[in-house]
């Protein structure tokens, strides 16, 4: 037997009673990414005897999406990267598996390079209920940012709270889209709400506006305080050609101006 193979068989006599039972599964290959040690949990894992395992290319049996990729950690602890938990994926009887791995490598007593370890969590309950808050968040997302028909050809956004890329992009689609539905011209972005603005969150509303007109529509500014106003021009922010206004009245009767519509009392409707 090779000195490779005596010193991962010293390992395994030490450390085998205490690998095999634990409920993570565990595994170690040479150098050559052959398997050299599964325990019960990989065994269960795979659905597979240990005898099926052992000697075949780590590769060939767990079928991860880092397998054969330069995203393999067990390759790139070999050569001499740092050991990291990683997030990846494994397909086992065409079931898709998310895992968390970590890899390591394995040495012999003169320090020497032998193989690498493997330990692999199933992620499966904490990726599920990651997706499910996602979920949430993009319902949370649509829930704050309603667009309203405020008049004819006439939108309305209102904007509560911090204002962060995310949102800004969420944003931008939800006006895009009703933009295309109803054929507005003007879309108010009332932000009397948002905490505060800084150079980013101008800059989101500048593209925003930007975005808008290209789509044949204008976009108004609304609910500009005296404390925004001085914070935009402390920060030296110019927002161009952007219709900005105080309130959301002022914002609608400049719409009605840029529409040319004439808003009538019941006297002027009847000749009276």
């Amino acid at each position: 037997m090779s000195n490779t193979g005596k010193s991962i068989e010293g390992i395994k006599d030490l450390h085998g009673n205490i690998l095999v039972q634990l409920p993570a599964p565990v595994m170690a290959v040479d150098k050559d990414f052959k398997l050299v040690f599964v325990n019960d949990a990989a065994c269960r894992l795979l659905g597979k005897r240990e005898d099926e395992l052992l000697g075949k290319f780590c590769h060939d049996t767990f079928c991860t999406d880092h397998c054969g990729t330069g995203q393999c950690r067990m390759k790139r602890v070999m050569e001499g990267e740092e050991p990291v938990s990683v997030r990846n994926s494994i397909e086992i009887n065409g079931r898709r598996i998310p895992i968390e791995y970590t890899s390591d490598v394995l040495r012999n007593d003169k320090g020497e390079i032998i193989g690498g370890l493997e330990f692999i969590i199933d992620i499966s309950e904490v990726a599920a209920k990651e997706e499910k808050l996602k979920e949430q968040g993009r319902t949370i997302m649509e829930i704050s940012t309603p667009v309203i028909q405020l008049w004819d050809k006439i939108l309305v956004l209102p904007v509560v709270g911090v204002v962060d890329s995310y949102r800004a992009q969420q944003m931008m689609d939800t006006m895009l889209n009703k933009l295309k539905s109803t054929g507005s011209k003007i879309i108010i972005l009332d932000i009397q709400g948002v905490a505060a603005v800084d150079s980013a969150v101008a800059n989101h509303f500048i593209k925003i506006a930007k975005a808008t007109r290209l789509m044949g529509c204008t976009c108004i500014l609304s609910g500009i305080s005296p404390a925004v106003a001085q914070t935009l021009v402390q920060l030296g922010i110019d927002l161009g050609t952007v219709r900005t206004n105080s309130n959301l009245q002022e914002s609608l009767s400049d719409s009605f101006r840029i529409l040319h519509y004439r808003v009538l009392d019941e006297g002027d409707r009847y000749g009276e």
